[in-house]
């Protein structure tokens, strides 16, 4: 791999992401729906280009294609869910155009995205403890539990999701939502853990690293945050990866309750906002990531050191303007 491009890089993956692209000598090509003043890590590819929203997605895959063949690019690495599900459908306009796609297969992808799928897939396997998803429209809202969580099917980072506390204040929430495409789910006081899972489809190789969220953001990104070793946490993830052909770098996350007992909520089938804590802690997903799609086999995992970790934000100027405002 030469050159890949890598989007949305104003998000939280991207500055690791880029880093370390560069340290196994990739050019990296930058793209984000912002100019580039606006993104710090934008001054840290080798070009960058603004480009569409991908909910406009015919413009958005023809100006990235058009990217593609003007950079020749060799891989496109996706940083957001809404980038992965458009990608997930132009799979052949990237290979006819001699491109790589680093996400997991597609039915692997369809099966992550939608959390009924996946809730359904693992209690049938019985893996996971995973948390109960009914459709809205199917729910009972007069016996559902209260407090409840009501969340979109196929949501990403926190939006659009509600607590819901009481059967008057659901019947509130229906009256303004449209509840198709929403899922309800019981309510769980207690942790947020997510996992850095990377394995490799083709050998089954897998490395999986746990951390406990302490702080977070307002859309679910970790700020502070506690890396740890469990056993059998590390297992069952091993187990779910293999389940539902993961093949690559994706998150997952779990509720670890108040009774120990971890249940487990999605699958992000992409870099998790946090995976600099996971390089951090001793293992590279990004390296391994680009790994499982240039057929060298992943570096063996052979735990991580435990730890704390904190992200702090910091500022960079990216242009300098005009006395008059006038840009120079």
């Amino acid at each position: 791999m030469k050159t890949a491009l890598v989007t949305a890089i104003g998000s939280f993956s991207a500055d690791i992401v880029i880093k370390n692209l560069k340290k196994n000598g990739i050019r990296v090509i930058g793209c984000d729906i912002y100019p580039s003043e606006w993104i710090a890590d934008a001054g840290n590819t080798d070009a960058f280009f603004q480009v569409p929203y991908a909910t406009e997605e015919p413009r958005y895959v023809e100006r990235l294609l058009s990217i593609c063949d003007q950079e020749q690019v060799d891989a496109i690495i996706i940083l957001t869910d809404v980038e992965a599900d458009v990608w997930n459908r132009h799979r052949e306009e990237l290979k006819a155009h001699s491109i790589t796609l680093c996400l997991s297969e597609e039915e692997t992808m369809l099966l992550c995205r939608d959390k009924r799928k996946m809730s359904s897939f693992l209690s049938q396997k019985r893996l996971g403890n995973p948390i109960e998803t009914v459709d809205l429209l199917e729910a009972d809202i007069d016996t559902i539990s209260y407090p409840a969580v009501v969340k979109p099917y196929n949501g990403r980072s926190s939006q659009g999701l509600h607590y819901i506390s009481s059967l008057e204040e659901m019947k509130s929430f229906l009256t303004f939502q449209e509840a198709g495409d929403f899922v309800v789910q019981p309510y769980y006081k207690g942790s947020i853990i997510t996992v850095d899972v990377v394995r490799q489809e083709e050998t089954g190789e897998c490395a999986v690293i746990c951390r406990k969220e302490l702080l977070r953001t307002g859309n679910g990104a970790g700020t502070s945050v506690l890396v740890f070793t469990n056993k059998n946490l590390e297992a069952m993830c091993r187990e779910i990866a293999e389940a539902i052909h993961i093949n690559g770098c994706v998150n997952f996350e779990f509720i670890e309750g108040e009774d120990g007992i971890y249940r487990m909520l999605e699958c992000n089938p992409r870099f998790s906002g946090g995976v600099e804590f996971s390089c951090l802690a001793g293992y590279d997903c990004v390296s391994n990531h680009i790994k499982c799609f240039t057929g060298e086999k992943i570096e063996p995992f052979h735990g991580i050191t435990d730890m704390y970790i904190a992200r702090k934000y910091e500022e960079y100027i990216t242009k300098i303007l005009g006395k008059e405002g006038e840009r120079e």
